[in-house]
């Protein structure tokens, strides 16, 4: 198992410590918190790019409405190229 680089020994040895440093009972607590913790997180990620998501949305909207007129001017442009050459 190499998590984070990261050895198997590696974590038995936190965990030990850990064992040791908090004790049983506070294990649990610690890791409900943790998992409070990385919930929160990932909340607050989730929101920011919900944010980010919407504030870019008219950009992206008129980026695609002048790709489409370009497209359609170009096509313009060459069918009124081929009928003056084929003219």
């Amino acid at each position: 198992m190499d998590l984070l680089f990261i050895s198997g020994q590696e974590i038995i040895v936190v965990l030990i410590l850990a064992l040791i440093f908090f004790g049983a009972k506070s294990i649990p607590e610690i890791a409900k918190m943790f998992g409070k913790g990385m919930r929160e997180f990932r909340k607050a990620s989730a929101e920011i790019q919900r944010e980010f998501n919407e504030s870019t949305g008219d950009l992206k909207q008129g980026i695609n409405d002048l790709d489409q007129s370009l497209k359609e001017e170009t096509r313009k442009m060459e069918d009124a190229m081929n009928k003056t050459l084929d003219d």
